[in-house]
């Protein structure tokens, strides 16, 4: 099966470039017979050695043509699509005047080296209109064709970019679904509790709040430190309560910072990674402290942890997804990154800076 999409020199397609024959071809046999049943009229040679003679030399009239077309489409449609349409007319006011000068000068020096006639006089003018008429009707259709393709990649592009809002939607939809379910199923339960387990309908609030952040959040880009920091007390209080004694935890930052606006959820995964994957293994567990400066036009923020380590430190990322999901979130957000290096004299220290916003 023949493919029409495959790209040839310079890009060309070959169904593009068949197509570019066809017509060629056309417009070679039309006017072959033109001037053949014009010219029996008046000449004494036969119809068909009149039509032999015409269908040699436009033969080379036309492939001439066509050699010449070539790379006036690649520079109009290749070197300088991305340009305005009216700066390529003006562009074009130029080729075209070459396209016919260059056509006529190769077509007469091979029309006289091989012994033929070629138009003379007054009558050089058609070998001017005529060029001329064919660049102007090929590269109106080749612009034409070209506005089609845009225009399909375009309805293509605005349908895919409509399928992914949807899709989107449809997720954010099924995400808020999911906590308002959870908290309302948490609070069905707090309800339930008896009130001499009062320390456990403290953990289940703690939980529901937890998620009614989480849901909150997903609809914004930014929030204030301070609230994002109020979510990690309550993230680091259900952890103690699971923990009790092994898990220390302290936050260190200046007050006047927190009303700087950052992502929400930027630093919950790290501190739970230090968690989960530091303290936890330790039998005598140990600390998480969370460190928050102001550094010029940025804000660093710093996660360490007594815990194990690890032995390579680029292990960390796979680890957790959304550790993982963090440091992606900072490289597309801000072209920043997350650092890590042990902690003295245990453990592991993860920082990264963002910029004011």
């Amino acid at each position: 099966m023949i493919d029409w999409q495959k790209q040839l020199i310079w890009r060309i397609k070959l169904g593009e470039l068949m197509a570019l024959v066809g017509i060629y071809f056309v417009l070679y046999s039309l006017y072959c017979l033109t001037l053949t049943f014009n010219e029996a009229a008046y000449v004494k040679i036969t119809y068909w050695e009149l039509l032999r003679y015409y269908a040699v030399s436009q033969f080379i009239d036309y492939a001439l043509k066509f050699a010449l077309t070539i790379p006036l489409w690649y520079f109009y449609f290749r070197v300088i699509s991305h340009w305005k349409l009216s700066v390529k007319m003006v562009f074009h006011v130029v080729t075209l005047l070459l396209f016919v000068f260059a056509w006529q000068k190769a077509f007469y020096y091979t029309m006289d080296a091989l012994g033929r006639g070629h138009l003379r006089g007054p009558s050089e003018v058609w070998d001017i209109y005529i060029p001329a008429l064919i660049y102007i009707i090929q590269f109106g259709f080749f612009h034409a064709y070209e506005y089609h393709l845009h225009y399909q990649r375009q309805k293509e592009t605005e349908n895919a970019f409509r399928q992914a809002s949807l899709e989107s939607e449809l997720s954010a939809l099924k995400a808020q679904l999911n906590p308002h379910f959870l908290y309302n199923v948490f609070n069905t339960i707090s309800a339930s509790v008896p009130p001499e387990m009062e320390d456990t309908r403290e953990m289940i609030a703690k939980l529901a709040d937890l998620f009614r952040y989480q849901l909150k959040v997903s609809r914004v880009d930014l929030v204030k430190l301070e609230d994002e920091l109020e979510f990690i007390e309550k993230y680091l209080a259900l952890e103690k309560d699971r923990f009790g004694h092994r898990l220390q935890t302290s936050i260190e930052l200046d007050d006047a910072i927190l009303k700087e606006r950052i992502p929400p959820m930027i630093l919950q995964p790290i501190v739970e990674n230090a968690i989960k994957h530091g303290i936890s293994p330790k039998i005598e567990g140990g600390e998480v402290k969370i460190k928050i400066d102001r550094m010029g036009n940025e804000l660093r923020f710093e996660v360490t942890d007594t815990g194990v380590g690890l032995a390579e430190k680029q292990a960390i990322i796979g680890k957790g997804l959304g550790l993982t999901n963090t440091k992606l979130r900072l490289e597309k957000m801000f072209g920043k990154t997350v650092y890590f290096q042990p902690n003295q004299p245990s453990g592991f220290r993860v920082w990264f800076e963002i910029p004011l916003q």
